[in-house]
């Protein structure tokens, strides 16, 4: 059967979409341009028109995967309701579970920066953007008088460094800590920040 014919823009997700399939598989590191095109059918010359290298189709791919993430992020942080309770959900929605494939992804992003300049450079600048849309609702809720916090972007940092490490603890390592364990310490985490009793927090 022939394949229906794709504009760019739509040519371009499929091979992002395959790509991030083909990395959460192989891995950053031991995917393929023929994998991609192998699981789409078409040519290895089709993902090396729309990108001219492996490293460019695995960094155009992590940041596709990010984007969405941050798209999300962006929503909760937007709800109409205090800067505490977007914080909260927030930070337990970023929260890993050892379950998410996104989680898989970023680590998997990490290693690879390492070695690979396109990726780091598209990391760096993702996770920056990250903590700063925590810092900006911690700043706007202290501003509020709804808790205190000095520093927000030490603040988000704090943050994002502990979830970030109890990512690799759950994803790395098959999960050695409970989802109600990881939550409580990150509700914890979160109260400790912005100068909240538990009860603040939660209720």
């Amino acid at each position: 059967m022939a394949r229906v014919r794709l504009n760019v823009a739509e040519r371009r997700e499929e091979l992002l979409k395959a790509t991030v399939e083909q990395i959460e598989i192989r891995g950053a590191s031991s995917v393929r341009i023929a994998d991609v095109a192998s699981a789409l059918g078409v040519s290895n010359a089709l993902v090396l028109y729309h990108f001219s290298t492996k490293e460019k189709l695995v960094a155009a791919a992590f940041g596709y995967a990010a984007e969405a993430d941050l798209a999300h992020l962006r929503k909760l942080l937007a709800r109409r309701t205090s800067a505490v309770r977007r914080l909260r959900a927030a930070v337990r929605w970023y929260a890993p579970t050892g379950q998410a494939k996104g989680w898989r992804l970023w680590i998997e992003g990490w290693a690879a920066s390492l070695r690979e300049p396109a990726l780091r450079e598209v990391a760096g600048d993702l996770d920056r953007r990250w903590k700063a849309e925590l810092a900006e609702v911690i700043a706007e809720g202290a501003a509020a008088g709804e808790f205190r916090c000095e520093d927000p972007e030490s603040a988000a940092w704090r943050l994002t460094a502990l979830l970030d490490g109890l990512a690799v603890q759950m994803t790395s390592y098959a999960g050695p800590l409970s989802r109600s364990t990881m939550l409580r310490w990150t509700d914890d985490a979160l109260a400790r920040e912005l100068g909240l009793d538990h009860g603040a927090l939660t209720g």
